[in-house]
This record gives C-alpha cells, sequence and structure tokens, in this order.
C-alpha cells in the first residue's frame, strides 16, 4: 500500500471552519468592508488575453520593493503568507533540525515545518502572552535551524519589539528568523528595514487583513539578497495569479483607504475593550485588528450565541494557553457598534460576567 512519509502521517490537520459564514465576519481578521475600489476598478479591466498567459510576477516586486524601501532581489511574492513559510522551510530545514514556535500562534509554522521532518520546539508564552524573549534565548542551541516570530501574534494580539527580534537575529546566526508581520498595519512597528543588516532575518506579510484581498491569496517574502535566490530555487514560477499581481500595485497605491480602514478598527478595538471590560469579560492588550478574550466554560455557547444574532467570532480554546479563549475581529465602526450590542445580549443571556470575574 502506497504511504506517506512518517513526517506527514504524524502531522496535525488544519482545519478552518469556513463552512456557513454567512453575517458579520469577526471570525478571519480579514477586512471586513473589503478592498480599495481602485482594486475592483482594476478588476474590470482584466482581458480574456490577460488570463490565458501565465503570470509575470517580477514587474510587481520591484512596485512591492519600493512600497517597503527595498529592492526588488529582496521581495518574493508568494501565495499568501503560506507559501513563504512553507519555501523558508523547503529551503532551510533537513530532518531532525530544530525549530522554535512560540505558542499559542498560528498554526501553520508547525505543519510545514514538521512536514520536512525537522523537530517543533514549543516556546510557551507567559500566562499574559507577553513574549517570551529569555525563553526563545534559551532554546536556541546547534540544532535550531528555524524560528517562527509572529509579532503582532494571532491569536493574542501582543507584539515582539523590534529590540528583541534582532536580539534573536544576532543570537542565532545558523538559523533562519522568520518575523510574520500580517498584522502590521494595525501597529507599526517592523524590521522589514533590518533585513539588510542581517544574513538570517525574513519577514513576511500579507494582503489578506487589512488589504481586503484574502481572496486571492498573495503575501510578501523578504529577505537578505545572498539568501533570497536560495529561497527562489524552491518556488514556483506561477504561484502568484495574474489577477492578483495585476490589482496589486492598485492597492498598495491606495493609502488613504487603508489608513481610514485602520483607524476605524484601532479605534474600534479600544471600544470594544472598553465594553468588555464593562460586561466582566478580560480581554488582552492587543496590537492586531483583533481581541482575545476569556469566556471560560461557556465558549462554545458563546459562539453559539453571538452566531444567533449574526455574528461569527472564532473559538480558540484549543490553542496552548488559550482554554476558554475567544478570538474576535474588530471591523469598521458600525460593525463595531454592532458588535458591542451582540456583546451586551450574550453575556446577559449567558450569565457571563460575574461566572468569569469570580
Amino acid at each position: 500500500m502506497l504511504r506517506a512519509r512518517t513526517a506527514v502521517q504524524d502531522l496535525p490537520e488544519y482545519h478552518p471552519p469556513l463552512a456557513g459564514r454567512d453575517g458579520l465576519r469577526l471570525d478571519f481578521n480579514e477586512n471586513t468592508e473589503g478592498c480599495s475600489p481602485r482594486v475592483l476598478q482594476q478588476l474590470r479591466k482584466i482581458t480574456a488575453d490577460d488570463l490565458a498567459r501565465y503570470p509575470e510576477r517580477g514587474p510587481v516586486e520591484a512596485v512591492v520593493a519600493a512600497h517597503l524601501g527595498l529592492v526588488a532581489e529582496q521581495v518574493l511574492l508568494t501565495n499568501g503568507v503560506d507559501e513563504a513559510i512553507h519555501l523558508l522551510c523547503e529551503t532551510y530545514l533537513e530532518p531532525l533540525d530544530e525549530v522554535l514556535v512560540v505558542t499559542p500562534t498560528f498554526g501553520m509554522y508547525e505543519i510545514y515545518a514538521g512536514a520536512t521532518g525537522a523537530r517543533v520546539v514549543r516556546v510557551q508564552c507567559a500566562a499574559d502572552f507577553r513574549f517570551p524573549l529569555a525563553k526563545v534565548l534559551d532554546g536556541i542551541h546547534p540544532a535550531t535551524r528555524l524560528i517562527a516570530v509572529a509579532s503582532p501574534n494571532n491569536p493574542t494580539g501582543t507584539v515582539a519589539d523590534r529590540e528583541q527580534l534582532l536580539q534573536i537575529a544576532r543570537a542565532a546566526p545558523d538559523a533562519a528568523l522568520l518575523v510574520d508581520e500580517a498584522y502590521v498595519e494595525f501597529h507599526g512597528e517592523t524590521v522589514v528595514c533590518d533585513i539588510d543588516s542581517f544574513d538570517n532575518l525574513f519577514v513576511t506579510r500579507t494582503f489578506s487583513k487589512a488589504y481586503g484581498l484574502a481572496g486571492l491569496r498573495i503575501g510578501i517574502l523578504a529577505g537578505p539578497r545572498p539568501q533570497m535566490p536560495r529561497v527562489r530555487r524552491v518556488s514556483s514560477p506561477y504561484s502568484v495569479n495574474a489577477v492578483a499581481l495585476a490589482v496589486l500595485p492598485a492597492a498598495l497605491a491606495d493609502s488613504d483607504h487603508i489608513s481610514c480602514y485602520v483607524a476605524q478598527v484601532k479605534n474600534g478595538r479600544q471600544r470594544v475593550q472598553g465594553a468588555l471590560a464593562a460586561l466582566g469579560l478580560h480581554s488582552w492588550p492587543s496590537q492586531a485588528n483583533f481581541l482575545l478574550v476569556r469566556i471560560g466554560e461557556k465558549h462554545h455557547e458563546f459562539v453559539s450565541a453571538m452566531r444567533q444574532r449574526a455574528v461569527l467570532v472564532r473559538d480558540r480554546s484549543s490553542d496552548p494557553g488559550c482554554a476558554g479563549c475567544v478570538r474576535i475581529t474588530i471591523g469598521s465602526e458600525v460593525q463595531t457598534t454592532q458588535l458591542i450590542a451582540a456583546l451586551g445580549e450574550v453575556v446577559r443571556e449567558l450569565e457571563l460576567g460575574r461566572e468569569v470575574t469570580a
């Protein structure tokens, strides 16, 4: 009987609950208002001939590089951040190498690393989800070949600051340091400007969150000039589709659209934090477009009751250290008002505030 590799057979499966998502989408950290109108205008200009050709990403990579203050050789456009993670694992990991993953975090780091046969070493955040710098540094060994850090982190919204990340890069010169900046627009601090100073520092970005292009699957992998040709060797030349490449410059050019949406999210994040506190529910400080909220034993009932009110939220209680927690995406001002009203109804219905604060 045909058998998969042992490393693949032992992998956990990632099953995002994407079915039946009718209602206010506060479950996957997407842009809840959609992409820039300029993107839609560009979509209407795409011809049958454009779709019949293999996509050429080089010219668009030059546009993205200029947007980031880099040169084209430092930037690879990918099929979402997922492909970027996969490429780094395929480029730098051998079986039995070690990969440090700070948990709780995005599950695909472990899946792509584990598929190579590497050993994943989890470094657990503290109870308040503060970034565990000392533990990460202590976990670096000669076998360490990849360190994955999301900042801001998903599902916690917490961050590793620039100096902490650069300290890790210095401490592990033989390991690739992946800094996932999927939510950077909502935080503002980046290490992309430090790529030239390190041989092992890689940064990923996505257009699925603030830019509202999740359905087009396009992301960025940026890294040191000496390393990027090695990564390109394992990359498909056609992994980014022609439609995504056609509209990306328009999305980048509409900075007002992004700024307006990000401002609404930041204001909404503050409003929801205040509402949760008034309802007796604990949430952690976040620098992303979501909040992690401790619901307690009734987390399943909470998600269901919110869905009944056409508000979708994500149960994260199975993540390490997140027992009883639910993640809530923050959207526009109008959507935030709808969310706060639903929260009040559900908390009263399930009598959550007294249970959690007792």
